[in-house]
């Protein structure tokens, strides 16, 4: 057996043990490099996860459009509740996620956000629940992720603005993501590439913090590895760990 897979398999193991993912499935990103440090292989639904983006428009715009890309990849409703709206609704459908499946919970407090995605989380058979907001407490996340786990749904907590740094509070989330924009592939013309990130998986129930540099979402909410680290993983890898 690879090393990889006996590496799944014994993180799959200790995710039964705690809990997570041992009664609901999980949503896969479809790229081993990530899929394989995840426990279960994909991101755990009836689970919390938390994302952030930075104080940076471009990179909260990243950290946005990576959350609608997962959404976009499940079926049903999703309820993204939020301080007020100010989504830009064709940059979500240009993702893959259509309005027609998104609804918003305009709620005016972090206070409320949490109580409304606590509501939502209540109701099986949804895509996801996504919750917007400054800050939150231990107990609160606590609180979402029971409530996820018990209907199975999977809920996002979106940190808008989210400085950079160890978090102060602690998080009962099963992972922790930020999203910041990388510089786009130089195609020698004038003309825009695919935009890319980076992303960083800082904390992974299970797992190991891990990092890569990722190609957009394309139009059914899929990212990808760039070609050149497709074909050079071992080199990828040794990048990272002289970083």
């Amino acid at each position: 057996m690879r090393q990889s897979a006996v590496l799944a398999d014994l993180r799959a193991k200790i995710a039964r043990i705690e809990g997570v993912c041992a009664r609901h499935e999980v949503i896969p990103f479809e790229i081993d490099a990530i899929d394989s440090r995840l426990p279960g292989g994909g991101l755990a639904t009836g689970a919390l996860h938390e994302i952030a983006g930075s104080p940076e428009l471009a990179d909260d715009a990243s950290a946005t459009i990576f959350l609608a890309g997962i959404l976009a990849r499940t079926e049903g409703p999703v309820f993204w509740c939020l301080r007020w709206r100010d989504l830009f609704a064709p940059a979500l459908h240009l993702a893959g996620l259509h309005p027609d499946r998104l609804i918003h919970v305009e709620a005016g407090s972090d206070t409320n956000v949490l109580l409304a995605m606590e509501e939502c989380l209540r109701h099986p058979g949804l895509a996801g629940v996504v919750g917007e907001v400054a800050k939150y407490t231990t107990t609160a996340s606590k609180r979402l992720q029971l409530a996820a786990e018990t209907s199975g749904v999977p809920a996002f907590l979106f940190r808008r603005a989210s400085k950079t740094g160890p978090a102060v509070e602690g998080s009962a989330a099963v992972t922790r993501w930020r999203i910041t924009a990388s510089p786009s592939e130089d195609l020698g013309i004038p003309s825009l590439g695919r935009p890319r990130w980076r992303v960083d998986l800082e904390r992974v129930r299970g797992g190991n913090p891990h990092q890569w540099i990722l190609e957009g979402c394309d139009a059914t909410g899929r990212i990808a590895l760039p070609a050149v680290l497709v074909d050079r993983p071992a080199a990828q890898e040794d990048r990272q760990a002289a970083a």
